[in-house]
């Protein structure tokens, strides 16, 4: 069951990473900590093994969806690399404040996390025509922002960064690749920090490292890469309506599933 699980989760998190720019943590922790309590993990450490595993994977899916997009001409590079800036100096911040909360509650945390940004999504309201994105500082400061809160939950930040861009007028599609690529340097940062939180953790299932569980991360990564690539095909197919609905839809389930344990 553990060599099927993992790969079956691969395609699944790399078809919402490359369609939604969400990087699939969204749905790999919650499966992640589901395989884990399975398989007999400490509760002490399970889900944040089950945060920094998904981390990991989507060096994967990031990479995958990022170069996909980038193919399509759908990144803006020139807002990426300082908003970078800021994703990466977050996630490592917010792996250490990750390490800080107690399992369950960094579990409901992210389950109503999810459920308002579903509601907000939900709520359709649209951005004022003379918005536009801030400058370098401010786009360092949102990406500071945007990657301690991806960090702490596991996620590419695409659930927080995709309503920002979209916030600022730019394009639903550009704002999905430019999310997608951003999930690299959350997930290269936040992976670290896990890793160095959890090096010297107590309960530790073997294969471990830091709060990395390897089998899980090449299981996921085998498949993911490839079908991130075909959801990133698959966002510039899709009206931007459509792609909010599943989006919005995806988070609440997730949500509701967290919250309730």
């Amino acid at each position: 069951m553990e060599l099927l699980i993992y790969p079956v989760l691969g395609i699944v998190a790399g078809l919402a990473a490359g369609l939604l720019g969400v990087g699939g943590g969204l749905i790999i922790v919650p499966v992640l900590i589901y395989a884990f309590t399975s398989q007999g993990f400490s509760p002490e450490v399970l889900t944040h093994m089950a945060v920094g595993t998904a981390l990991a994977t989507m060096i994967v899916t990031s990479s995958g969806s990022a170069y996909q997009h980038h193919r399509n001409g759908a990144v803006v590079w020139s807002v990426f690399l300082w908003f970078a800036v800021g994703l990466s100096a977050g996630a490592l911040l917010g792996a250490k404040l990750a390490d800080l909360l107690h399992g369950r509650i960094l579990q409901i945390l992210l389950g109503c996390f999810a459920i308002l940004l579903a509601l907000q999504m939900a709520a359709g309201k649209k951005a004022k025509p003379s918005r536009a994105l801030p400058g370098k500082p401010g786009l360092v400061l949102a990406g500071g922002i945007i990657g301690s809160i991806s960090a702490i939950f596991g996620i590419g930040g695409g659930s927080l960064s995709v309503p920002f861009f979209s916030w600022c007028n730019m394009k639903m599609q550009q704002a999905v690749a430019t999310s997608a690529a951003g999930g690299l340097p959350i997930a290269v940062a936040g992976s670290a920090g896990f890793i160095y939180t959890g090096w010297n953790e107590a309960g530790l299932p073997p294969h471990s490292v830091g709060y990395i569980y390897i089998p899980a991360l090449i299981g996921i990564a085998i498949t993911s890469v490839v079908f991130s690539q075909i959801g990133a095909h698959w966002a510039h197919r899709l009206p931007a309506a459509t792609l909010k609905k599943i989006f919005a839809a995806l988070l609440v389930v997730v949500g509701i599933k967290l919250v309730i344990g």
